[in-house]
């Protein structure tokens, strides 16, 4: 219950000028002074504290009922109020409790002496818990409150209590001129009793997760460093309490001002609630996370393990069906192998259009599905409508939750999805095959079905890799490799660098000597400007390489693949194949002058061959050229190596970092 009185700014400026007033004092300087009072040892003193709290609740909660009752003048019923059980093994520490009494009784009113006297209870309880020593404190008090109100209700027909209440100075409280005297301080001490039980009884919750790892829980670190400064605040708020009754049985004229102290208390019950709600929700989510990530462990029907990734408790668990435009229940899916597409609602037509082939070639086939699950961590009318737009261009099962998928995290965390897309296949007892089939799915297609790790590690074997690259991308290029033509690829963002690599390529493509040998060379300009086609190869190179950047099958492959990315923003660079197979790549440097020069190796094409004799010149030129090796790599969903082999010297590449911005409405995000 909130007490309405706020703090005196007249008051607080004057007590800053006191290093004992604890309400100018900081957690940290708490803190300072309260640790020197405990013993840190692991011996702490152990008793039953679960049930003096227990004993303690019962007692306060049915004394501040009564002093409401007699404050109205009501009189309501206790009979609601249930009391829980102590352990019948519990022995009371009475002897610790009327140490700590002795310290609370008979003190004048006043912050610095309250402040003194938590120090002399907590020197007292030094080998305690921090929650028993709150305990013992708010027991000790109890002793005191449950028995001068129980004494309130028994004077009447009892002499033993008429007596008793004397000495205790009951009938001084409770005369009805002293009542209306005294209802407002009494109302506000009471309810400052509750809230303060109320701040050890959340305390004792908090103490009870602690037995939850904080990595789980990062919630719990500020709330336990937090609890000896609420333990101290629930204390010296209990000793200014008991100088107040002392005060008020006394008719003194010196109270104790409760109001800072109310103060004080609520806001760290608020602060305890709030504490306690995260911890607990941490918690949740970690346990889901342990059962979540066990069920893809342990095999089981995929079903059961799709409907606890993707929704939460209790909600519909629906999903659209892109071909009949209906709502399917996801007992659909039972006994399928199953393709998770995942993505942000910023998906390109492109990104969807990698997964068209696939349902078109699993359409007729019941046994695998495709579903599509987007990420929106908080929906939005504007989103709803983009989700809306998007889901028309599938075909496939569409997820229709409009709040946060329930794996989220462990979507982002075990399977790495950053921004861009993924696909997870899945068994059908919803065993993974694949953490992100995505890459493999745009570089290989259907060839590549139906994207299980074992079928990645047979592709990773391939060594034709130019052709699933370069495909579709402009005609003439398949008929090239059918007809197992040398090809030049090459690029670059140099002009002149691209005008002179086309000069002598072309010269050394019309060269009488390799004409005479039938050796037939064509080029292909991977020109920047024409962005159908530059993106398209680039994406296809970049998709290649997360194919193969965690794999060490075939390492001459992924260093070929690697060195290729690693020329994407160079000044030139040029690839030569024959058909599908790659012959060799180069930096611009290097290809150019080994284009240039072929005066001075034609010689050996007729001794060797083209492509040793090409191999062997470009060698030479590299071996004499230093220039170091760049490697931006995508920001794509999935794991990235924690190094990288450079592709063009046994040394591991260092590690930077580069950020790109192409001033549209898709930017990069920082690349590792």
């Amino acid at each position: 219950m909130a007490i309405a009185t706020k703090f005196s700014l007249k008051s607080l400026l004057s007590a800053g000028e006191n290093e004992h007033n604890p309400l100018t004092l900081s957690d940290e300087q708490i803190l300072d002074q309260i640790y020197t009072t405990h013993v840190h040892d692991h011996a702490e003193t152990k008793f039953d504290v679960d049930s003096l709290f227990t004993l303690v609740e019962n007692i306060l909660k049915r004394s501040t009922h009564i002093v409401d009752n007699v404050v109205q003048g009501s009189q309501a019923s206790l009979e609601h109020l249930d009391d829980k059980i102590a352990q019948a093994s519990f022995t009371s520490p009475l002897c610790t409790l009327k140490q700590i009494s002795s310290e609370l009784s008979c003190k004048p009113p006043g912050e610095e002496i309250a402040h003194k006297t938590t120090l002399a209870i907590l020197n007292k309880l030094s080998s305690y818990s921090w929650d028993a020593k709150a305990v013992l404190t708010l027991a000790a008090f109890a002793l005191e409150y449950g028995e001068f109100w129980l004494l309130t209700q028994l004077q009447p027909t009892d002499l033993l209590a008429k007596s008793l209440a004397v000495l205790k100075r009951v009938p001084v409280l409770t005369k009805p001129a002293a009542l209306q005297k005294h209802r407002q301080a009494i109302v506000e001490l009471n309810s400052l009793i509750k809230s303060t039980l109320q701040v050890i009884e959340l305390i004792f919750e908090l103490e009870k997760l602690t037995v939850y790892d904080t990595k789980d829980v990062p919630a719990l670190t500020p709330a336990i460093e937090q609890i000896p400064v609420d333990v101290y605040w629930a204390i010296i708020t209990i000793a200014a309490i008991v100088t107040q009754i002392d005060a008020l049985t006394t008719n003194s004229e010196h109270k104790q001002d409760l109001s800072h102290f109310g103060q004080k208390i609520n806001i760290t019950l608020s602060k305890l609630r709030k504490q306690i709600t995260l911890s607990k929700q941490q918690i949740d989510e970690a346990e889901y996370y342990r059962k979540l990530k066990k069920l893809f462990q342990t095999p089981t029907e995929i079903m059961v393990v799709l409907k606890y990734l993707i929704f939460p408790k209790d909600a519909p668990q629906q999903l659209f069906d892109g071909a009949t435009k209906t709502t399917v229940n996801i007992d659909v899916l039972r006994k399928k192998d199953v393709f998770l597409f995942i993505s942000t609602l910023d998906i390109t037509d492109e990104e969807i259009a990698v997964l068209r082939p696939v349902y078109d070639h699993i359409k007729t086939n019941e046994q695998y599905k495709i579903v599509w699950i987007p990420i929106v961590e908080e929906w939005t009318d504007t989103l709803r409508k983009k989700f809306e737009f998007l889901k028309t261009k599938m075909s496939w099962y569409v997820v229709q939750h409009f709040g946060s998928i329930a794996g989220f995290k462990f979507i982002k965390e075990e399977w790495h999805f950053k921004k861009n897309p993924t696909v997870v296949v899945l068994n059908p007892q919803g065993k993974i095959q694949h953490t992100n089939a995505f890459h493999l799915i745009k570089a290989w297609g259907l060839k590549a079905f139906p994207f299980t790790n074992s079928i990645q590690v047979q592709i990773d074997r391939e060594i034709n890799w130019v052709g699933p690259v370069v495909s579709g991308i402009h005609p003439s290029i398949e008929t090239w490799i059918k007809e197992q033509k040398y090809i030049f690829f090459y690029g670059g963002h140099d002009k002149e660098w691209v005008q002179q690599f086309t000069k002598y390529a072309t010269a050394l493509s019309n060269d009488a000597v390799l004409k005479e040998k039938k050796i037939s060379i064509e080029l292909f300009y991977v020109n920047k400007e024409e962005k159908g086609i530059f993106s398209s190869f680039w994406s296809g190179i970049e998709s290649l390489f997360v194919t193969k950047v965690h794999k060490t099958v075939d390492n001459s492959v992924t260093q070929e693949v690697q060195k290729m990315l690693s020329y994407k923003n160079e000044t030139g660079w040029a690839l030569l194949s024959k058909g599908s197979t790659v012959v060799l790549s180069g930096h611009g440097t290097t290809i150019l002058k080994t284009v240039a020069e072929f005066e001075k190796w034609r010689e050996l094409v007729i001794k060797k061959g083209f492509e040793i004799s090409f191999k062997e010149y470009h060698q030479k030129i590299v071996s004499s050229t230093h220039r170091c090796s760049r490697l931006e790599i995508p920001n794509v969903a999935g794991k990235l190596p924690d190094s990288i082999k450079c592709p063009d010297c046994p040394r591991r590449m260092e590690i930077f970092i580069s950020y790109k911005c192409c001033h549209d409405e898709s930017t990069a995000n920082a690349i590792h």
